[in-house]
């Protein structure tokens, strides 16, 4: 199995980036935010999933080891499938995730393209019990409504929610966490 891999970006594509290991070029499957941020000749270390298939061998990367625990815990879900998975990592942070599940609001997940309101309950209460109760929680859940806010102005503003998380995860962290101090410098990200 890939755990982990590094080198370099030689191009990015739709859904995916090609990544130059050892002279040899890889398609890597990542969220949307992530991919948006990356640029050819830049150097990438990924945490990976490799799913194989009778007909082939896909490989599915991600930033931090917590993101690539959420695809594999998404992939137990009933009628989720590594797409799918991906879908719901490019629209939500595992923070996010955490706390639509601590919260249960299983409609945050039809945020991510493919998710109906059927998969998204399954998504809810299958996550209910793998996600454990982890300290801070609440904290997290109570900083982050602003997150939400922003989140929820940005696509009334017509960006996409995979557009809009990519604003949202470009906000530093030890940014203020009122709302228009973190809108304005999402907006930012747009116009960079």
């Amino acid at each position: 199995m890939i755990a982990t891999l590094s080198g370099r970006v030689l191009e990015t594509e739709n859904d995916s980036v090609i990544i130059e290991v050892g002279g040899v070029g890889l398609r890597v499957f990542v969220p949307a935010p992530l991919r948006d941020r990356l640029r050819p000749g830049e150097s990438i270390f990924l945490h990976t999933h490799l799913v194989v298939r009778e007909d082939a061998l896909i490989l599915f990367g991600f930033e931090t080891k917590e993101s690539r625990e959420y695809f594999t815990l998404l992939l137990g879900v009933d009628g989720v499938g590594p797409r799918t998975a991906l879908s719901v990592l490019s629209a939500l942070n595992p923070d996010l995730i955490r706390r639509a599940v601590f919260n249960e609001q299983s409609e945050v997940f039809t945020r991510a393209p493919g998710v109906g309101k059927k998969t998204a309950q399954k998504i809810q209460l299958y996550l209910q019990d793998k996600i454990k109760a982890l300290d801070g929680l609440e904290k997290i859940a109570t900083v982050s409504d602003a997150d939400t806010e922003v989140l929820s102005a940005l696509t009334a503003l017509g960006y996409s929610v995979v557009e809009a998380q990519s604003a949202l995860q470009s906000i530093p962290r030890d940014a203020p966490q009122d709302v228009e101090t973190r809108l304005r410098l999402a907006l930012q990200y747009f116009g960079s």
